[in-house]
């Protein structure tokens, strides 16, 4: 996910940045894109994958609030009204 946050990556690039065989790196790149959080798109013979940022930034938004939540925030705000 590192690596297309950065910008979109083809399938071979993404392949030679992991000791890992093609397989594995395909399995985990369809992993990935059920998971909606990559998209790819054919280009001829070549697939470029894409990091889903409206996912991604969904999730993080969640993640942000659970935390604003746990750490207090909602009491403060409420002490300060």
């Amino acid at each position: 996910m590192d690596l297309l946050r950065k910008g979109p990556r083809t399938s071979g690039e993404l392949a030679e940045a992991f000791d890992a065989s093609w397989p594995t790196v395909s399995r985990h790149l369809a992993v990935l894109k059920d998971a909606d959080l990559i998209t790819a798109e054919r280009h001829g013979t070549s697939i470029i994958y894409r990091a889903n940022t409206s996912v991604i930034e969904d999730a993080a938004a969640a993640l942000l609030a659970l935390i604003g939540k746990d750490n207090g925030d909602d009491d403060m705000k409420e002490a300060a009204e």
